[in-house]
């Protein structure tokens, strides 16, 4: 039994992170001290105004743990890394998981290419960017290998030139083959240069050679060529176009404002690269109401700069915020140099980050009915299902199917919806292993027993993995038999998890739940009508998927395929005639004859080989 009073008295007195959990263990807010025991002290003092969300946040704290650091700089790391972790329902949470492309040039290479990239890795490359549209900049790398004639293939250049024939670029006039050794090392680098000084922005240049190789063509009167520059010129300028001349101190900066309304925020940041304003995005927040606008911007900008492999020279805020110092040290040691954070009271700096507000302030006031009605179509769904079953509430659904085709190659599907949106990462793929035939019961049993045994085996060594977290409710696609398995399942692993079964009419379209022994109505027009109806649909996409992955000729190897004188003609017609590889085994001579493209030779060497094999055909084909 955890003691707080107790445990609050042996906190030490130095910097670190401390962790709050609820009575489900689940960590619920992360914070950092330079004083473990001042901070966290203050919690559970009576005296202290703490405000409603702490208020409300102390009353669901059953345990806390800490992590002392030697700094109060690495308590902030530290810190970023456990938020964006654990996502904890009480921290201010940074709603946008977005990252930003670059433009690489591999120029450590002797031929270099030009690629695009999320990525910004210590591998020697020349990065540009990061940019906030990868149209643009897939646009942009498109431009600077026409013009420039780079190469895009990634064969190992000058070892490999010459082994191959040049592909189509070549012939197209939009690569120079150094693959052939048409160009010398020297030549092309020169021509990197060029596409890296049009990267800077240094457009002049390059639009001086497209007018005058216009001109010389159309002088020519190789008209096709001269559209051709003339289009390229066009492009250019488009590009040149879009990045806008904010100063002309050619140094990055990011313009931080926010605007927020109760339990909403939104954060706009103008992205200013070598002078130039690239691009704007926004960020969606969620805060409690009493939060100031300090606290929020705080929060974004280490949840943010945590996660983006990119950090200008200087942040230029709204307001001052909390920790700036530290931030700022903290970001520097990440740059490699110093970071500024700057509150611009006057000139042409505040302007744009009154701008910035102005964009947030828009943003807040056009999509606030957008987000309440994303709000509904996903989180209120879901507590409508939890108000239909009478649930405190639901956070997590799993959701199964199975596939087959007359009980060849059975699969399984694992869906999960976490507040009312499908979470990929978790989705998971079965191939039943011990069930031969068409038995939909026995397969998902199969399933639920695989994924449950896995999950509980995770929680004992204490992994992460995809298993580990458990549903608030599952899903089963089907009624009273389905849910049954399920339960069945769940009681033998002592699990106490809900189960729903989603029935359908006669059209095969969801009519109720069937819970608890008992069909329960729905309405049709709700929104959570409709979440059932989407989660349904993925599980039986996502299992109808992965069967028919398997059926592809390079990914499934039959044991029909070993047999001399079946192809797949043959190997068809005796999936449709029997249900399972054991009633093939089963069958004799005439029987197989007479399926459809057999004949009795074909079948006299399908049953020889099945009773070859009798005794290990079985394990093979599992």
């Amino acid at each position: 039994m955890f003691d707080i009073q107790e445990e609050l008295k042996k906190l030490p007195g130095k910097p670190g992170v401390y962790l709050m959990h609820d009575e489900k263990d689940e960590i619920i807010y992360v914070g950092k001290a330079i004083s473990l025991k001042n901070r966290v002290r203050q919690y559970f003092q009576t005296s202290r105004n703490k405000g409603p969300k702490i208020e409300q946040m102390v009353t669901k704290i059953a345990r806390f743990e800490y992590i002392i650091t030697d700094s109060e700089l690495e308590a902030l790391v530290l810190e970023c890394n456990l938020i964006k972790e654990h996502r904890p329902k009480y921290n201010t949470m940074l709603m946008d998981d977005k990252t930003y492309p670059f433009i690489k040039v591999t120029v450590k290479e002797a031929y270099p290419r030009v690629l695009f990239s999320r990525e910004m890795k210590k591998d020697k490359s020349k990065y540009f960017g990061p940019y906030t549209s990868a149209g643009a900049v897939k646009d942009t790398i498109e431009l600077i290998r026409k013009i420039y004639k780079l190469r895009t293939c990634n064969r190992n250049l000058p070892k490999d030139a010459g082994k191959e024939r040049p592909c189509l670029n070549y012939h197209i006039k939009q690569c120079d083959a150094p693959c052939q050794g048409y160009i010398s090392e020297e030549a092309y680098a020169e021509k990197v240069k060029k596409a890296m000084d049009f990267l800077n922005g240094n457009f002049e240049p390059v639009l001086k050679d497209l007018e005058e190789k216009m001109l010389e063509a159309s002088e020519n009167l190789e008209f096709e060529q001269a559209i051709e520059y003339r289009e390229l010129i066009g492009s250019v300028k488009q590009i040149a176009q879009k990045q806008k001349i904010t100063n002309s101190d050619g140094e990055d900066k990011d313009i931080i404002a926010m605007a927020s309304d109760k339990e909403d925020a939104v954060v706009q940041v103008f992205f200013v690269r070598e002078g130039r304003l690239i691009g704007r995005d926004h960020f969606y927040l969620r805060i409690a109401p009493e939060e100031k606008p300090s606290e929020i911007l705080s929060s974004f900008v280490k949840q943010f700069y945590a996660g983006t492999p990119f950090v200008p020279k200087e942040l230029m805020l709204q307001t001052e915020i909390e920790d700036a110092d530290v931030i700022s040290e903290w970001l520097s040691s990440r740059k490699g140099q110093k970071v500024y954070l700057r509150v611009p009271k006057i000139g042409t700096k505040e302007k744009l980050v009154e701008l910035a507000a102005k964009n947030a302030h828009l943003v807040l006031s056009q999509d606030k009915e957008k987000i309440k009605r994303e709000e509904g179509r996903t989180i209120g769904a879901a507590k409508e299902i939890a108000g239909w079953l009478n649930l405190p509430h639901i956070s997590r659904i799993e959701a199964f199917d199975i596939s087959n085709i007359s009980g060849f190659e059975n699969v399984g599907s694992m869906v999960v919806y976490e507040k009312g949106k499908p979470k990929r990462s978790d989705y998971r793929k079965f191939k039943i292993k011990g069930v031969q035939g068409p038995d939909d019961y026995a397969c998902m049993e199969e399933v639920l027993k695989r994924r449950f045994t896995h999950g509980l085996q995770e929680q004992e060594n204490e992994e992460t993995g995809g298993f580990s977290k458990f549903p608030d409710l599952v899903m089963m696609d089907g009624g009273k038999g389905q849910v049954n398995v399920a339960l069945k399942v769940l009681d033998e692993l002592r699990l106490n998890i809900p189960v729903c079964g989603m029935v359908k009419d006669d059209k095969h379209r969801t009519r109720g739940l069937y819970f608890e022994n008992k069909e329960i109505p729905i309405d049709r027009g709700s929104e959570g009508f409709r979440l059932i109806t989407r989660i349904q649909d993925e599980a039986h996409r996502f299992a109808i998927e992965y069967h028919r992955s398997l059926r592809t000729k390079d990914q499934v190897h039959s044991i029909l395929d070993d047999i001399d004188g079946i192809g797949p003609a043959r190997r068809k017609a005796l999936m449709r005639a029997f249900q399972s590889l054991d009633e093939i085994r089963a069958a004799d001579v005439e029987t197989l004859a007479d399926v459809p493209s057999m004949n009795r030779a074909a079948a006299e060497k399908v049953y020889e080989f099945f009773h070859k094999i009798k005794d290990t055909q079985g394990e093979e084909d599992r």
